[in-house]
């Protein structure tokens, strides 16, 4: 493939790779296996790709190659490493999209480097959770040549719905900007539903009461239910949102320039995502925000978070 301009995308002539298939990844990969694209899936713990390998056929090269990775670390060494990663062994004109929530640095130093092997770096983080990965309604933010996004929109169609944010590095600013967001909300979530319990109401209740108000979000659609119920199972880790906020918070050390932000809610944020890891909790979804509100207020309900993890691990 010479350039990604001239052929459109399509499901019998794209060949696509996937790295990284964890909640989020094995769930998008599956949408696309679906839409009836080839893929070839690598996963760093092989037996969670065989449900996918089950009906995927493997082609031996990838004109776009999608990564789901966890931290900043990890696309750095999937994509950049010298030996091995993805830029090693990408043709001329393959395209990078990197569905990893990473650093706006990071993805404009990606963006340099395939340019300079004639390929193409998409920074293109997703937000929705599970359920949106499962649906293919999943918010998508772009980054880098404007093109390539345009080029790429038939497989993000299949993903959810795709914004174009502006040069490489956009997509990952704007991501990081929605996870501050969503923190607040989830800890907006969390007190409420504490303050309610501790005022003697019905929390299902509470939660139809406010939903079509002011009060009501999409994380509470997404999480209320699962707060109340103590489903604590992880759409999105608790761990990675400390990895998110703090990219925000700690912007400092890698700015360009003097437009750097005081977010004391972020912090905030991040403190008491990072008490969730420090309790072992950091394999939680990020909905069991909730459990760190509770312990300050002496409500604390352990037998089931250990049941959750539980079934993590049956997972």
């Amino acid at each position: 493939m010479e350039s990604p301009y001239p052929e459109p995308i399509s499901p019998g002539k794209t060949r696509i790779g996937w790295i990284g298939i964890g909640v989020m990844g094995a769930a998008m990969a599956s949408r696309l296996l679906s839409a009836g694209y080839f893929i070839t899936i690598y996963a760093r713990s092989p037996s969670k790709a065989l449900p996918l390998q089950s009906s995927s056929s493997v082609p031996l090269t990838s004109d776009v190659v999608f990564t789901m990775v966890g931290h900043p670390s990890d696309v750095r060494s999937v994509v950049l490493d010298t030996n091995h990663g993805i830029l090693a062994g990408l043709n001329p004109g393959g395209v990078i999209v990197d569905t990893t929530t990473s650093s706006p640095a990071q993805a404009r130093e990606i963006f340099q480097a395939a340019k300079a092997k004639g390929c193409h770096s998409i920074d293109s983080p997703v937000s929705g959770g599970d359920l949106g990965a499962r649906d293919g309604k999943l918010a998508i933010f772009a980054g880098g040549d404007e093109v390539v996004v345009n080029w790429l929109s038939p497989l993000y169609e299949v993903l959810g719905k795709v914004t174009y944010m502006g040069q490489a590095g956009c997509g990952q600013s704007c991501k990081i900007a929605n996870q501050i967001v969503v923190g607040a909300n989830l800890l907006g979530l969390s007190e409420g539903l504490v303050f309610a319990e501790k005022a003697g109401l019905d929390e299902r209740r509470f939660l139809n009461a406010v939903r079509t108000g002011s009060a009501g979000s999409m994380v509470m659609e997404l999480f209320g239910g699962r707060m109340i119920d103590r489903d604590f199972k992880a759409g999105g880790f608790a761990e990675y949102m400390v990895k998110d906020m703090g990219m925000g918070v700690d912007v400092v050390e890698e700015s360009e320039d003097e437009r750097v932000p005081v977010l004391p809610g972020a912090a905030l944020g991040k403190q008491l995502f990072s008490g969730m890891v420090a309790n072992g909790d950091g394999n939680l979804g990020t909905q069991a925000l909730i459990t760190v509100i509770e312990r300050l207020n002496g409500n604390f309900y352990e037998e089931l978070i250990l049941d959750n993890k539980e079934r993590l691990n049956e997972g």
